[in-house]
């Protein structure tokens, strides 16, 4: 029997990976590219739509490189929940002051839209009960009237927005649909729990965009697809001939990147772990972290996003939490203290984090400790030092760290490196706690992927402050594995979705 094959692509923060994957889930051959971040001020985030649309094709291409064609049956494409900019030409349009064209994402951590979210967050719209209470100021309501009062000239300008999951369908097929998931989850689109269905004209009057509606909303999305749904008429002859792909090759409605690592998550299989979908919480670790729980009936958790209808698995209801800065957060605080220069140089291409949890373990020996974790019973740190995004849902709080001494060496970082990781988990227990409250009652496992999955420390430190086993998938990249389930679906290769999820989620470890 032939191979199939399927491309997944994923745009994170700094760069973009493809990933070749057959139809069991196991991934043949990946690449990366990085791409381009623009600073220009604090808290402003940018980046190019062309830039990382040319990593997409470069990462494709060196996947599929001596694969029939013939044998690649779908792709799927999942990214960051970023804002991009076109104007009434389809070019890019910039979204920064510099006025650079290229400069056209507003990055989803960018904070620029701090007045804008907390002016939203005042008026206290029924459609803001969807999203934990509060709307955050890292989804795209609040980033598109930051545009709008601060660079009107440009907004007149605007012919498309796009999520930018959705940025990479619409180059890829020519076809202007977006995805259920990217506007339920970030640009409160509704399906509520009574079953009605659009855009909200009264909450998008309400906070002054509604002109948005103009030309049946065609500038945010008129035509709405569930994730996995084949887009347009699949691979556009301009972009299969860029790719060396068939015409028509299916395309399946995009996902936002953290969903994508749902997606591939979910249907992990581990010995003695119950493997019903609404008794696993995905943690997607990165740059953020992002909490993700499906159940079959609506749970409203205040400060947690969600519920949303089919955002992610098709017929459940997902919530959202998550926490802003993590594996960013890690590398702040190692990189920023007094020791890490030295220790670098000694180690080689040992990595830190490796380095340190082994001085843990030797520090705790010292001490005669059972456990190293209790090395920090004099250092605490509160992790949000960019804000807190769930369940607390405030992006203006700041980083704590308290037991401080004047100790620059080696063992301080390893200290307050341990102190940091912990901090990290008793946040994934603080959303945890605020979804049992609500009614997740059935939680009984947590599953982890992204570059934290990988650290032994991080992943022990979870298992024991949530009291739950830790599930690392042996196929580590969840969120890859995610979107190529997108193109398996899009080709219809599966009955349904879940059956692709079952049928491509592998075996774990816990």
């Amino acid at each position: 029997m032939p191979v199939a094959y399927f491309v997944g692509v994923d745009v994170g923060t700094g760069g973009a990976r493809a990933a070749l994957v057959t139809d069991n889930g196991k991934i043949v051959k990946t690449a990366v590219e990085n791409i381009q971040t623009w600073n220009p001020q604090q808290d402003f985030y940018e980046q190019s739509s062309d830039n990382i649309w040319n990593a997409c094709v470069k990462c494709i291409k060196k996947v599929i490189q001596g694969v029939n064609p013939d044998d690649v049956k779908g792709l799927g494409f999942d990214a960051t929940c970023s804002l991009v900019a076109f104007d009434k030409s389809r070019n890019p349009l910039s979204v920064s002051p510099s006025g650079n064209d290229q400069q056209n994402i507003i990055l989803w951590l960018d904070h620029r839209a701090s007045k804008e979210a907390a002016q939203i967050n005042t008026l206290n719209h029924p459609v803001l009960k969807y999203v934990g209470g509060k709307i955050s100021l890292e989804m795209e309501t609040p980033k598109l009237l930051w545009l709008k009062n601060h660079l009107k000239h440009q907004w007149d300008k605007a012919g498309l927005f796009f999520d930018l999951p959705d940025f990479l369908t619409w180059k890829a097929t020519g076809c202007e649909s977006r995805s259920l998931c990217s506007l339920i989850c970030k640009w409160t689109y509704e399906i509520t729990t009574e079953g009605s269905k659009g855009w909200n004209l009264s909450y998008f009057q309400e906070i002054g965009l509604g002109d948005l509606k103009e030309d049946n909303w065609r500038k945010i999305g008129s035509k709405v697809l569930p994730p996995g749904t084949p887009v347009g008429d699949g691979l556009s002859k301009t972009t299969a001939e860029e790719l060396g792909l068939k015409v028509g090759t299916p395309v399946g409605t995009s996902i936002i990147d953290a969903h994508a690592g749902g997606l591939g998550l979910v249907g992990c299989r581990a010995p003695n772990i119950d493997s019903d979908f609404s008794t696993r919480l995905g943690l997607i670790c990165g740059t953020s972290t992002c909490h993700m729980a499906v159940f079959k009936t609506p749970v409203f958790t205040p400060g947690v996003w969600g519920p949303y209808y089919s955002a992610m698995v098709p017929g459940m209801w997902l919530n959202e939490g998550g926490q802003s800065a993590t594996g960013k957060l890690i590398d702040h605080v190692i990189d920023s203290h007094p020791a890490t220069h030295a220790i670098r140089d000694k180690i080689g291409d040992m990595h830190i984090q490796i380095y340190l949890s082994n001085l843990l373990k030797n520090l705790a020996k010292k001490e005669n400790l059972e456990d190293e974790a209790f090395l920090t019973r004099d250092l605490h740190v509160w992790p949000d030092f960019h804000g807190n995004r769930s369940p607390i849902a405030d992006p203006t709080l700041k980083g704590t760290i308290c037991g401080l001494t004047l100790a620059e060496d080696e063992e301080n970082l390893a200290l307050l490196y341990l102190a940091t990781v912990q901090s990290l988990a008793y946040g994934t227990r603080h959303i945890l706690d605020a979804l049992i409250k609500s009614g997740y009652s059935s939680i009984k496992s947590v599953l982890i992927c992204g570059g934290l999955s990988k650290n032994l420390l991080f992943t022990q430190t979870q298992a024991d402050v949530v009291n739950l086993p830790v599930i690392c998938p042996e196929e580590v990249e969840s969120v890859l594995l995610g979107a190529a389930i997108l193109g398996a679906c899009a080709a219809g290769h599966f009955q349904d979705m879940s059956t692709a999820i079952k049928s491509m989620g592998g075996e774990g470890n816990v």
